[in-house]
């Protein structure tokens, strides 16, 4: 059963003014990056055209080029009338496009190093500081109900949910410049989780993780939701160590290997 409804994550600190010389381009990247994390869910409206000009530093043409490529792409909806407005939708996985999409090659070892040691530093100073804060009734019953959508989606919704859960989390400790380093890095492991494929044992063990972890946020037992995360955490870093650690380090001796002999072999040419 696919979800949709659900609670926003505030979304200012992750707009921040595009800086690049590639307005469209980044100002694209930033609305994925909102839709595919489930910042906003899929059926919620997006922010006024002129307060997300104003946030990404754009122009309002600029993010209307932006809004269009994604309506014809199928990330947005764009509705006419009183209650109109821009709306996140769900778009259709197509099954051609999927059967003939190449491989994505494998992530080099230093990278997913780096994103897997990022993650845990972040995420798990998230989680402690969501169970140190005073929770409002609001934010109680948004990590409550996005607990329970995320243990309901099927294999297609699971990813942006889940994603979600952990930008709420971050969201709540009230640190926003953590609210953007855990939106960054949850863009990087979902990548990386997409290489992967979605084990239902292991779904089933992470949303058991997700209800306590979410307990021991609203209880503010700051040293459980600590081992909690670190303890989920672990477990996606020991699969995608398993399904792309080995092989990317061996393809990097590979790479390193077949360097060094045409090195010797250009040294003893000359």
């Amino acid at each position: 059963m696919a979800t949709s409804a659900g609670p926003p994550v505030s979304v200012g600190p992750l707009l921040g003014p595009v800086r690049s010389g590639n307005a469209f381009e980044e100002t694209m990247a930033r609305m994925l990056q909102l839709i595919r994390l489930g910042s906003i869910p899929v059926g919620e409206r997006l922010p006024s055209e002129r307060e997300l000009a104003e946030q990404l530093g754009v122009s309002r043409s600029t993010l209307r080029q932006a809004i269009a490529e994604l309506q014809s792409a199928g990330y947005l909806e764009v509705r006419r009338g009183r209650y109109g407005g821009t709306f996140v939708r769900n778009p259709e996985p197509n099954p051609v496009q999927e059967q003939s999409r190449e491989p994505a090659p494998r992530p080099d070892p230093e990278d997913l190093e780096d994103a897997l040691e990022f993650r845990a530093v972040v995420e798990i100073a998230a989680a402690e500081r969501a169970a140190a804060a005073e929770l409002t009734q609001r934010q109680i019953h948004a990590l409550q109900e996005t607990v329970a959508q995320s243990a309901e989606a099927d294999h297609y919704s699971y990813r942006r949910l889940d994603s979600r859960l952990h930008l709420l989390i971050a969201e709540f400790s009230g640190v926003p410049s953590l609210l953007r380093a855990v939106a960054d890095v949850r863009t990087r492991i979902n990548d990386l989780l997409d290489m992967i494929p979605l084990l239902q044992v292991n779904l089933d063990h992470s949303e058991d993780q997700h209800r306590v972890l979410v307990s021991a946020i609203i209880d503010g037992d700051v040293q459980r939701a600590k081992e909690i995360a670190a303890e989920h955490i672990a477990g996606t870093e020991s699969l995608l160590r398993g399904f792309l650690g080995e092989a990317s380090t061996e393809a990097q001796k590979g790479t390193k290997t077949h360097q060094a002999t045409e090195n010797r072999e250009d040294a003893d040419a000359g």
